[in-house]
């Protein structure tokens, strides 16, 4: 059966008005690998699977909502979308409105966005406007705009965003035929934890699915939900979720309860080394800060606050690691340069087998 993208196959259980019109770069139906290596490593006895969201069309899981954002947008007839952005959702509004003929206007924070992110939504056509400011000034500067203008916000404040991406879920439990025991990922803006956790619910009740135990992490330079206040100026090398004060925090906390589960935060040190676990040991490379869903079931692990033995855990890595490369070269040792000859190239082999 030819794929057709997300709102083909999970249109009918999507909230979308009458009047949406599909814009669509077959985005969706990513793998669910499974990760042996990386559960030997966390200890073993439990089965772990990786939702590497980093092959969707733009790189990351945020596609999974702008083609339901752009779609209805475009359906009621809107010329311009907005967004503010730490990157993700920047280049893929970019895409989506490229795709559906509209001008996409993105704010992104003063130096703080990876360069490939930052890239991907110019070379999508976005005209980027950076502020002298944090994700939080830019986000209150579109909604600001956005009701004085007749400007489409599609961040995910934009109900149709967690519509779309609600399908990361459905497909978790369409590969598993079940809910997994437990599900960890990062949370930023907080608008996938909500929109996971809505999807897992949905399907459980139509499908009788169950439901997973839900552990979401933030940096923690950057875990308002954990230390309980908005932080002014967050901090963490994982920029996709440096945010202080998180667009869907409350619901974010009503899915950690709900689902018995718990937001925890990781440090920069955890999550890179987690990065570099899983590209090591499974030969899945992730931005930063799509490892802080995983480093944080490991900081559970080894705590003894999380028993994972016989249980089905999924880890959603929401973005590719080119999204972000300079974290790994910047630290990167120069190759060694031989001359073309055999027995030099022997020598640099054989001293290190």
């Amino acid at each position: 059966m030819t794929y057709n993208g997300l709102l083909h196959k999970y249109g009918p259980l999507l909230d979308l008005p009458a009047h949406t019109r599909i814009v669509s770069l077959l985005e969706g139906n990513t793998p669910l690998i499974p990760a042996n290596n990386l559960a030997h490593q966390l200890g073993g006895g439990f089965d772990l699977f990786i939702k590497y969201e980093g092959l969707n069309p733009t790189g990351s899981f945020k596609d999974r909502g702008m083609t339901a954002a752009v779609s209805e947008a475009l359906g009621r007839g809107a010329t311009t979308v907005i967004c503010a952005s730490t990157g993700n959702t920047a280049a893929s509004a970019a895409a989506y409105a490229a795709r559906a003929g509209l001008r996409c206007i993105v704010l992104i924070p003063q130096g703080k966005v990876a360069a490939g992110k930052l890239a991907g939504a110019i070379a999508y056509g976005a005209q980027v406007i950076q502020i002298d400011g944090s994700f939080d000034d830019a986000l209150t500067m579109v909604v600001e705009i956005t009701n004085k203008h007749p400007i489409c916000l599609v961040n995910s404040i934009n109900p149709y965003r967690i519509e779309g991406q609600k399908t990361s879920a459905f497909e978790i439990c369409d590969v598993l035929e079940a809910a997994p025991d437990w599900l960890c990922l990062p949370v930023g803006n907080a608008g996938n934890i909500t929109s996971c956790w809505a999807g897992f619910k949905q399907y459980n009740e139509s499908k009788s699915t169950g439901l997973p135990q839900v552990l979401g992490v933030q940096a923690a330079g950057s875990a308002p939900l954990v230390v309980g206040h908005p932080i002014e100026k967050p901090e963490t090398v994982a920029t996709a979720i440096r945010i202080g004060k998180p667009a869907r925090g409350e619901q974010a906390l009503q899915a950690a309860e709900e689902s018995k589960g718990r937001i925890i935060a990781a440090t920069d040190e955890q999550i890179l080394h987690m990065q570099k676990m899983l590209a090591s040991l499974e030969g899945i490379w992730v931005e930063p800060a799509s490892a802080a869903g995983l480093a944080g079931l490991g900081i559970e692990i080894e705590s003894g606050k999380l028993n994972v033995k016989g249980k089905r855990v999924v880890a959603i890595c929401t973005g590719h690691g080119l999204k972000d490369p300079d974290i790994i070269t910047k630290d990167m040792q120069k190759p060694n340069l031989v001359p073309p000859k055999l027995e030099a190239l022997e020598e640099i082999i054989l001293s290190q087998s």
